[in-house]
């Protein structure tokens, strides 16, 4: 059986979250002769943050900032962190309870003048 555009029928859906998490959904769609649920599933994700953190420290003496990460989500947080750049340091994994805030402690350290 095979059903053109003309047999579609459009189902609008309208979603607000007001936190980032993962929101369960069902739809149940029932006719005279018909009965079919759907299971939606939406994962929203918070804009696209940047920072910048200045480091001042003669060199070899490290430093550390303490980074808050605070989940607003409904699910507990693993996350891996991906340092990059010479004489960074930090835990290379992070867990952060539900609606917890975990601090991340970023290390720098330099070797040298820089």
């Amino acid at each position: 059986l095979f059903l053109d555009r003309s047999d579609a029928v459009e189902l609008p859906i309208k979603f607000i979250p007001r936190y980032a998490g993962c929101y369960h959904s069902q739809i149940l769609l029932k006719s005279s002769c018909d009965v079919r649920v759907y299971e939606i599933e939406c994962v929203v994700n918070t804009d696209h943050a940047e920072a910048e953190l200045e480091f001042l420290t003669p060199a070899y003496q490290a430093v550390i900032q303490d980074i808050p990460i605070s989940n607003m989500s409904s699910q507990d947080w693993k996350l891996e962190a991906i340092l990059e750049g010479q004489g960074f340091y930090g835990p290379p994994l992070i867990n952060v309870g539900l609606g917890e805030t975990a601090l991340y402690p970023l290390m720098f350290k330099p070797i040298a003048e820089c």
